[in-house]
């Protein structure tokens, strides 16, 4: 993973000092509400509901054993004990004080981790597949692409004040885990007709209030331009971008009004200025970025036979089919460890978890740990002959749920719990789904679905683009919820359609129950949930949903 130099330390460093001045002055009176706004939210600190929070950068959802026992740590001390994974790979703490919280930066800065333009109309954190490097179906590694853009995008002065937030997302893989199609800029690492390493851009993506899938605007960007290219999109966004409208101000409106064609010749217009400019990348500074993701140093291990080591028992067969992905290196294997235990928010992990987690990244791998876009943790480099060990010691941990990729892998916002904007709880909605369909037997006979939650239309949980999505709707000051199906994240993202009128929350477990009937009721053989939907359409889940 990346290592920080001096002049990394020192920027980081120099950005806490100066933001725990900004605090000193805000809280003596200096500096007003509306001053200190732009200046804590790209620090990373929200106001919500309860008590501020506080979003922690996670770059492309890389972490090693030391941050997480910092987080641990920070946990611990600052807030109460637990942290929040969020669906950008992120760290948020939901309880930090004010006053404390450039201490955190501060602690944060001890082990290279910070704040920085979590929040804010900059570009945020540049996020990836999860099993980025160790993928089995991987082009190539997204890690080095995604820290050459994080130190272009970090303080970059013309891109502080965007007309609104930037995000941006890079998938290495076949598989897309990184949701590209639903990001300001997507980029999928292909391969060119020489066989070459190349960039399919994508723009306009994303979801919140107006979902829009992404537009291609360029097949095959060489990768030495890719920043040229980069910069030329952010120019003509930032040129032209609304600021008069909130609401309308995401490059997503931009690329609509004007047509993806339209605003890729506005882009290649600004990009023959700057094209052969000192940002065009050399294959020394590629290399440069390659270095700090090299391979860790994998043992010449046998590969295993899955099959038999299942035979160790059913409970571990079930999390050995479902939280275990493959791995390129033989003998290896990626475990995910789900944190989604019935009863606690998706998501949540303590500070004793973290802790544990540190150490079994230690005893079990490199001691490297991925977040996920699906709100869990990974270890990337588990020795499949110490796949049951490992299991072991996460059912002890309550980190061992078999349910990856079922329906009670729920992605779920922290809603109206915390969130100042919500209009609806969105866990307890989690929690209530994760009760009712509890046999692991129907879930797996269920079979791959996805379900996402968010408490409004910010769309923090990525309702759109669930197989099943959850929205938190205000009527009259009541909570209720609107259901959506047939959305999907990948190369071939759908947004889902809205089923009808919304529904009270005590409703919502029959309701999602009737539409998984509806499904069992009418699926061929081999098909799944979003198979079976794209084939008969949304009446028939519909006409059952409102019977």
């Amino acid at each position: 993973m990346y290592v920080y130099d001096e002049y990394d330390q020192q920027i980081i460093d120099q950005r806490v000092a100066q933001y725990r001045d900004q605090t000193k002055r805000y809280l003596a009176g200096k500096i007003t509400d509306e001053q200190f706004l732009p200046l804590r939210l790209q620090n990373g600190l929200y106001v919500q509901r309860l008590a501020p929070m506080l979003r922690i950068a996670v770059p492309y959802g890389t972490l090693n054993s030391t941050q997480l026992r910092k987080l641990a740590e920070i946990s611990r001390h600052y807030d109460k004990g637990y942290a929040h994974i969020s669906t950008r790979q992120n760290v948020q703490l939901n309880w930090p004080k004010l006053e404390e919280v450039p201490d955190i930066l501060a602690e944060l800065a001890k082990v290279q981790m910070h704040a920085v333009q979590t929040s804010g109309n900059c570009i945020r954190n540049v996020t990836a597949d999860q099993f980025s490097g160790v993928a089995a179906d991987e082009v190539e590694d997204a890690r080095p692409w995604c820290e050459i853009i994080r130190q272009w995008s970090t303080f970059h002065p013309e891109f502080a004040f965007l007309p609104r937030k930037f995000k941006i997302a890079v998938c290495g893989s076949e598989t897309d885990r990184a949701a590209v199609m639903v990001h300001d800029i997507g980029l999928q690492i292909v391969k060119d007709d020489n066989g070459d390493t190349a960039f399919r851009v994508l723009v306009g993506g994303g979801l919140g209030r107006t979902p829009v899938i992404g537009s291609v605007i360029h097949e095959q960007l060489p990768p030495r331009h890719l920043l040229t290219y980069l910069e030329a999109i952010l120019r003509v966004y930032n040129q032209l971008g609304r600021r008069d409208n909130k609401f309308k101000a995401r490059i997503k409106i931009l690329v609509r009004a004007m047509g993806a064609e339209a605003f890729k010749a506005k882009v290649e217009e600004e990009w023959a200025h700057i094209k052969d400019s000192a940002l065009e990348l050399s294959d020394e500074e590629i290399a440069r970025a390659k270095s700090f993701f090299t391979a860790p140093e994998y043992r010449d291990l046998p590969a295993q036979d899955m099959q038999a080591l299942a035979l160790e028992s059913a409970d571990f067969a079930r999390w050995l089919n479902h939280n275990v992905h493959p791995h390129k290196q033989t003998g290896y294997a990626i475990a995910t460890l789900s944190l989604k235990t019935t009863g606690v928010a998706p998501g949540d992990i303590t500070a004793e978890q973290l802790e544990a987690v540190a150490a079994l990244g230690e005893e079990f791998g490199f001691g490297e740990i991925r977040s996920t876009h699906q709100q869990n943790l990974v270890l990337p480099d588990v020795p499949q002959h110490q796949l049951f060990a490992l299991w072991q010691k996460l059912v002890e941990l309550e980190l061992a749920s078999p349910t990856v990729g079922t329906l009670n892998d729920i992605i779920c916002c922290p809603g109206g719990d915390f969130c100042s904007l919500a209009n609806a709880k969105s866990i307890p909605i989690a929690e209530a789904i994760q009760r009712r369909f509890d046999d692991l037997d129907y879930l797996y006979d269920l079979g791959e679905i996805e379900l996402n939650i968010s408490g409004c239309m910010n769309a923090c949980g990525h309702h759109h683009i669930g197989h099943i999505g959850i929205l938190g709707v205000d009527k009259k000051g009541q909570e209720f919820y609107q259901v959506s199906l047939g959305g999907s994240q990948g190369l071939n993202a759908s947004l889902g359609k809205i089923l009808g009128p919304s529904f009270a929350q005590d409703d919502i477990p029959d309701v999602i129950e009737k539409v998984l009937n509806t499904y069992v009721d009418l699926r061929q053989e081999g098909e799944r949930f979003l198979d079976t939907y794209n084939r008969v359409g949304l009446d028939p889940f519909k006409e059952r949903a409102y019977a």
